[in-house]
């Protein structure tokens, strides 16, 4: 979020990569950056996309916010499963598609946030990231959730249990808000200042953006790191929200 300087001259925002782990293109995404532009993807706020449940819809809508909805037609969910089945293929990556029940966002996404606000909001990342599209495994279940800690020496059920946490519910309608602000219908999604990309087909032109110039060689393999506020602040599978 934009702030000023001791003089009052506001500071420019740092660019944006607005994230779901839900999406099966901002999984791509995720690849991709943490694998080519290790770089890039240090200087990135990393702000969490998730469609909010009837708790946080009431907490978004008494702050005056709304999330954007768009349902998704049988016809573009199967497209959906063969598209990422390519991609993926591509990318040599092995892809496990999992069977979301009754799913609750804010377990994994505001487990994110408790991750990290202990600095650990990208090893988090990572390990939602190979549970639900390498192993299958159901994220919007707090035993999956929970079952990190052990991996990012964290308390496995304050991570399982973020989603009761009023502080970390708030956090949450704070950075649906930023969605809104930010004009966000998808994911991937990309922003730096006033410019705007979606999809990961425009990783590149983004990367590109931030460097100055056309898009070079490819950096070396690595990952995210939390973003400076503390919070790893730095969806779309055609669910609600649009495809990236």
């Amino acid at each position: 979020m934009s702030g000023r300087t001791g003089g009052g001259r506001r500071t420019r925002r740092p660019p944006r990569f607005y994230f779901s782990l839900r999406s099966p293109y901002s999984w791509l995404a995720y690849q991709d950056l943490t694998t080519h532009h290790r770089s890039v993807a240090a200087t990135l706020e990393w702000v969490p996309f998730f469609e909010p449940d009837e708790l946080s819809r009431t907490l978004l809508a008494e702050a005056g916010g709304a999330f954007p909805y768009t349902p998704m037609s049988p016809e573009k969910h199967r497209y959906i499963l063969q598209d990422v089945r390519r991609l993926a293929a591509e990318r040599g990556l092995a892809l496990s598609w999992p069977v979301d029940r009754e799913p609750v966002w804010e377990v994994p996404h505001l487990g994110y946030l408790a991750a990290a606000r202990h600095g650990r909001g990208a090893e988090y990342i990572a390990l939602a990231a190979r549970a639900r599209w390498e192993l299958g495994q159901d994220i919007c279940d707090r035993s999956v959730i929970g079952g990190f800690g052990v991996h990012l020496g964290l308390d496995g059920e304050e991570l399982a249990s973020a989603s009761d946490d009023p502080g970390l519910r708030a956090e949450g309608v704070r950075v649906l808000l930023e969605i809104q602000r930010d004009g966000v219908f998808g994911v991937p999604f990309f922003v730096d200042h006033y410019d705007k990309y979606w999809g990961v087909d425009r990783l590149p032109a983004f990367v590109s953006a931030l460097a100055g110039r056309s898009p070079g060689p490819a950096e070396p393999p690595g990952g995210p790191r939390p973003a400076p506020d503390g919070h790893g602040r730095t969806v779309d599978d055609g669910h609600a929200g649009g495809c990236g």
